[in-house]
């Protein structure tokens, strides 16, 4: 099993998701956060003063999935999610050792 992290513009999550949906991917934890990369932040004007806003608001997609949908969900994300302009984002992949559902017991591919 893989843990798939995307951190991605947050007008693009929609779309993500429906994309994820199409092809048999419907749990996922979604988080707002904020940071920057090659962007570095930008100016703003705030009542005459202007001021640096060091981190852009982003959105985070965790997902973990079968090794098989792999590729596949990584596809979707990138071809869904790129904009072609810088802060598109980043995906990170790790592995999972371990999945146990609280409810049921249940763990690893039928946890997920």
């Amino acid at each position: 099993m893989k843990k798939v992290e995307a951190i991605i513009k947050p007008f693009k999550l929609d779309d993500v998701r429906e994309s994820l949906a199409e092809i048999g991917i419907t749990g996922m934890t979604v988080s707002e956060v904020k940071g920057f990369g090659r962007q570095k932040g930008h100016t703003e004007l705030y009542r005459g003063a202007e001021y640096m806003v060091d981190f852009l608001p982003k959105v985070k997609i965790e997902l973990v999935i079968q090794d098989e949908q792999l590729e596949q969900a990584l596809e979707v994300i990138v071809d869904t999610a790129k904009t072609g302009k810088i802060g598109d984002g980043k995906i990170f992949v790790t592995e999972v050792e371990r999945v146990i559902r609280i409810r049921t017991g249940e763990e690893n591919e039928e946890a997920v």
